[in-house]
């Protein structure tokens, strides 16, 4: 009986197709695809990496493969993510070419300070350091919050007492969450203090 398949059984299919096909499945798929591009490396999970590997290896060389990845912008490790995938690429692949894109082109100096001293507690880590050209922009303020509906409230006050100060507008603000979730509560504060949002 057939049963339906998530994204996880298509992957587990995926690996054991061609690692028990050594000869006729990964071979035709090795030719066809001679150069893999990987994009967001760091959010690849172990499945995906075997998987790769399987791809690449009958080149044997990683002059066949480039990986585009952040150790430290990895999120979705409740995903089954794994950041050991881009630590080990250099071991996997001895023989590759490493370029480091350190500079940040949108933050403003402070903001790229706080993320090195973010950064340099990873216990392990690809070392590089990220500089701007921006200026020092405004310091970064930590404001800690019992609940999200208080969040939500310190942000709607934020927003009127800035506007009050220097005469804003709202479309001088902007405000950025990670899951669309997270957005419900600002609403609804947004609404009762009659901040008008898009």
């Amino acid at each position: 009986r057939a049963g339906a398949m998530d994204f996880d059984d298509l992957l587990l299919q995926m690996f054991r197709l061609l690692y028990q096909n050594p000869d006729n499945v990964r071979q035709k798929y090795q030719r066809q695809f001679r150069y893999l591009l990987v994009d967001e490396f760091q959010d690849t999970n172990s499945l995906q990496y075997e998987i790769i590997k399987l791809l690449v290896m009958y080149h044997g060389s990683a002059n066949n493969i480039c990986v585009v990845g952040d150790d430290a912008q990895s999120i979705y490790s409740f995903r089954g993510a794994t950041i050991e995938n881009i630590l080990q690429f250099e071991s996997d692949f001895p023989d590759l070419q490493t370029f480091k894109l350190e500079q940040n082109y949108r933050s403003t100096q402070y903001i790229v300070e706080a993320a090195n001293e973010v950064i340099n507690h990873n216990k392990r880590q690809i070392q590089k350091k990220i500089w701007t050209h921006k200026t020092e922009g405004s310091k970064i303020k930590i404001n800690k919050s019992m609940t999200e509906t208080e969040e939500g409230k310190r942000v709607a006050d934020m927003i009127i007492e800035q506007k009050n100060r220097y005469n804003l507008s709202n479309k001088d603000f902007v405000i950025l969450y990670r899951t669309n979730g997270q957005s419900r509560v600002f609403e609804e504060q947004l609404r009762r203090f009659n901040i008008p949002y898009k």
